[in-house]
């Protein structure tokens, strides 16, 4: 009975788990040789037969026949007189093989046997998931919300595997609850206290690139190649993108026929607005390229230092900045290059800098009108009331206000 229930133990373990064959046998014997070992001293004069697929094991014993007079170990010798009580025939140095029932052990053995099995299982187990996963860092996972905490989310995969999606992970406007399914890339995968920890993310740019890889099958199959992808997760994200065959348009491939293709990633991306840029080593026209939408009047590259000074007319600057300076900070990380913004001086000599209106106006005014780029009094008032409530955290009647103080100025 103790035999049936310990094999099928272990074929239910095999199904479960898929483990293979070797490695199945192995950990058996391995159990089985060190039990035999506490036991008699030493385990090799046995031989342990398994057969996983009948669901049985034999364990049998090989001693050598000695004089009764030089009988000494019972484990490994038994005396000419007790073989002779086996089989007549038995002489001095022959071999008598018997088989050692797993009953004769004691209950004692069989469950320490029972609680070594569990133990070399679960080392197994985790061993295969620290294998899996490793193999798939950069892979996207698709997994069920098990458990949400304050500072990480427990995600378990198809098999039941726990994968962790800590906080700075996740879209800040990512909003999981338990039974919700989502998707994230496997990032990190490491042995803490003898446990797998596969962490994985939503924040990561190689999620991105995933989820381009899913939508576009251009870039799946080789013909368009991502270069470069930079993002601030949930705000914004620019993508450089190459084609190796001319009769194909990389930007229009990834944005798919009236935003078809880029709809699915941006609604995963919880609305994040992606930006894919035709990459070029052409550093002018790529710098330019980055800074889209806004059109630039000239630039000027120094090398040594990493910088280019941009120069736009003034409408166009808070389209080069973007919304608290998002647009020309994603675009200097995907270039590798400072961006600093100027006006064209020919249209703006008679402008004025809004930090001669502190006496006026409140200082967190002017720092909400310059963190969208209007530092000039004409860069504010080139723009509508509705615009600028759009793009700043102030009120509409705040904004009236101070384009009636701009105004004066001029007149």
């Amino acid at each position: 009975m103790e035999n049936i229930n310990l094999i099928e133990t272990f074929s239910e373990f095999k199904e479960l788990k898929n483990i293979d064959r070797a490695t199945m046998m192995s950990v058996l014997e391995d159990v089985f040789r060190s039990m035999l070992t506490k036991m008699f001293g030493t385990a090799e004069n046995f031989d342990v037969i398994i057969n996983i697929d009948k669901g049985d094991f034999e364990i049998w014993r090989n001693r050598e026949v000695v004089e009764d007079e030089e009988f000494t170990d019972p484990n490994t010798q038994i005396s000419l007189s007790q073989a002779k009580k086996i089989e007549e025939d038995y002489e001095a140095g022959e071999d008598v093989t018997d088989e050692v029932k797993l009953e004769d052990f004691g209950r004692r053995a069989v469950l320490a046997l029972r609680q070594n099995l569990s133990s070399k299982i679960l080392e197994l187990e985790k061993s295969n998931i620290f294998q899996k996963y490793r193999e798939r860092i950069g892979d996207i996972i698709t997994g069920e919300v098990y458990q949400v905490w304050k500072r990480e989310i427990l995600v378990l995969d198809d098999e039941g595997n726990e994968l962790i999606l800590p906080k700075n992970e996740q879209i800040p406007s990512d909003y999981f609850r338990k039974g919700d399914t989502l998707r994230a890339v496997v990032i990190k995968v490491e042995m803490r206290n003898n446990n797998p920890l596969i962490v994985i993310s939503r924040t990561s740019p190689v999620f991105l690139e995933r989820l381009f890889e899913l939508e576009v099958p251009e870039i799946f199959d080789g013909l368009i190649t991502i270069k470069k992808i930079v993002r601030v997760p949930g705000e914004r994200a620019k993508v450089a993108v190459e084609s190796y065959d001319e009769r194909v348009d990389p930007v229009g491939a990834c944005v798919g026929m009236k935003g078809s293709r880029i709809h699915g990633i941006v609604r995963e991306l919880r609305n994040e607005n992606i930006d894919v840029i035709n990459f070029t080593n052409n550093l002018q026209l790529y710098i330019q390229r980055a800074l889209s939408p806004a059109k630039i009047t000239s630039i000027r590259i120094n090398d040594e230092t990493k910088q280019a000074e941009v120069f736009l007319k003034p409408s166009e600057v808070s389209l080069a900045i973007g919304k608290g300076g998002l647009n020309i900070k994603l675009a200097s990380q995907l270039t590798e290059y400072e961006i600093d913004v100027y006006r064209d001086s020919d249209e703006d000599d008679e402008d004025v800098n809004i930090d001669e209106f502190s006496d006026e106006i409140e200082d967190w005014v002017l720092d909400e009108l310059k963190a969208i780029g209007c530092d000039t009094a004409k860069s504010v008032l080139e723009l509508s009331v509705e615009d600028l409530v759009k793009r700043t955290d102030l009120e509409e009647e705040t904004i009236q206000e101070v384009m009636k103080i701009f105004r004066t100025e001029f007149e």
